[in-house]
């Protein structure tokens, strides 16, 4: 299999540090692979962990910036490669495009809104990527009650739920961004429609 160029979703912003400490594993995990990483191009918080964890490994990084943000100072000028775009819009699509699979820690608004992307353009059939949820300590566990509560109410379906994978370990999630079986069922999910 080739190397994949993983998309990490993650907070920017001040957090708990044991959050920095998964951002990093992963950021190491994806290096011991031999993958490459695409994020959103900061160098604080969780988004900075796991660029500076990847690079220190080996990986290959990419950061996908708005021009606003660069301005605030917060890019992560040590990238491989540092994309500058116009906003964030245009990021998550440079962000997307340069990516295999998506992987979401946890994080606010801005995690939220990359992941229900992710998540919605695979159920709407716009990609084929995996899309993971890495959740060790049950973070997003309010989140995933309330949508599977909506399953059955005509406002989320079940083959839409299973266009996400949840994972608890670094290994699991990695390997069910790698699993020829989880891409394949989330196809299966898509073409079901």
């Amino acid at each position: 299999m080739r190397p994949l160029a993983v998309c990490v979703f993650c907070a920017s912003g001040p957090v708990p540090e044991p959050a920095i400490a998964l951002a990093g594993e992963v950021g190491a995990a994806i290096a011991a692979r031999g993958w490459s990483l695409v994020s959103g191009g900061g160098r604080v918080s969780m988004m900075g962990a796991v660029a500076r964890a990847a690079r220190e490994g080996g990986a290959r990084t990419v950061g996908v910036i708005p021009e606003a943000l660069v301005e605030r100072e917060v890019a992560d000028d040590q990238a491989d490669e540092l994309v500058v775009v116009a906003d964030m819009r245009t990021r998550k699509g440079e962000m997307d495009a340069r990516s295999d699979a998506m992987l979401a820690l946890p994080g606010g608004l801005g995690t939220l809104e990359e992941l229900f992307e992710a998540w919605t353009s695979g159920y709407l059939r716009m990609h084929d990527k995996p899309v993971v949820v890495l959740d060790p300590d049950g973070f997003y566990d309010p989140l995933f009650t309330w949508l599977e509560s909506l399953v059955g109410t005509g406002f989320v379906s079940a083959r839409g739920m299973a266009g996400v994978v949840r994972a608890t370990t670094v290994d699991g999630a990695l390997d069910a961004l790698a699993s020829p079986e989880v891409a394949h069922q989330q196809r299966a999910v898509v073409d079901q429609q």
